[in-house]
């Protein structure tokens, strides 16, 4: 029987633990301009230094809670509150949440042709600086920041001068997403299955990125199906979702449960 994230935390040395970064309470949320309501009340609180897993069935509602909290305009929120580093989350438009360092890794990211990746993440990274009252990096400092990101992911840097994801591969799009993730140096990451698509040595590459982005002051939420991601990004904290809530959290050893058994195990 898996016990609640608040007793799982106390059984842990409590002197560890970081400051909450994400406060989620009883949140709820339909489509925009309809009655179709697909979160029913979730409860999640993730601290600095912290990672964390949501699994479920298709429709369960994983991908709309994470897409709620960056403000997809397709999603209204109807109840409940979000604190982000002890702010309101939804008093704070899309672009502010992202400058506040809110960041999400989306399934199936976009193309923007006539943008190269060189131009995009630059002006992300000095829209970020700007809001934490820091210096732009003109072009030559900015590659200097940006070369040691691309390395870690074995990205080459022909990347840059290519569109915006256009063409690219769906490994191509996910090492994209966490590269845009490295640049931004962002507080809270939700990846929403950036497992998706990768064989084994690009998950690898894209997992070892991650952790080695990971500090003690930030924190990561990941969507997945897959035991496999969590093999390389290890969570402290397994939740799984069913009809718009989280109905049960544990350590990896629910997902283990969830690989061998299936959902209805649990």
């Amino acid at each position: 029987m898996a016990v609640a994230q608040e007793e799982l935390r106390d059984s842990a040395d409590s002197s560890k633990a970081g400051a909450v970064l994400l406060e989620v309470r009883d949140l709820k949320a339909r489509v925009a301009d309809s009655e179709t309501e697909i979160l029913r009340g979730v409860d999640l609180t993730i601290r600095e230094g912290e990672v964390h897993a949501i699994m479920g069935k298709n429709g369960s509602g994983k991908s709309t809670f994470a897409k709620v909290l960056v403000g997809h305009p397709d999603y209204e929120v109807t109840a409940g509150s979000a604190g982000f580093k002890n702010e309101n989350l939804f008093d704070k438009e899309p672009e502010e949440r992202s400058h506040a360092g809110l960041f999400m890794s989306f399934q199936s990211p976009i193309e923007v042709p006539g943008v190269s990746n060189d131009e995009f993440l630059r002006m992300a990274c000095n829209a970020r600086r700007a809001a934490l009252n820091k210096p732009e990096l003109p072009p030559l400092e900015f590659f200097a920041h940006l070369m040691p990101k691309l390395k870690a992911l074995n990205m080459s840097p022909t990347f840059l001068n290519r569109n915006v994801n256009e063409g690219f591969s769906g490994g191509e799009k996910k090492r994209n997403e966490i590269l845009q993730l490295a640049v931004l140096e962002a507080d809270l990451a939700l990846l929403d299955e950036i497992d998706s698509g990768l064989d084994v040595d690009a998950l690898r590459d894209v997992a070892n990125a991650i952790n080695g982005l990971r500090t003690s002051k930030n924190a990561v939420l990941m969507i997945t199906h897959h035991e496999r991601l969590l093999d390389y990004i290890h969570p402290d904290y397994v939740h799984i979702m069913d009809n718009g809530r989280i109905v049960r959290t544990g350590d990896s050893s629910l997902a283990q449960i969830v690989h061998k058994e299936g959902y209805t195990a649990l």
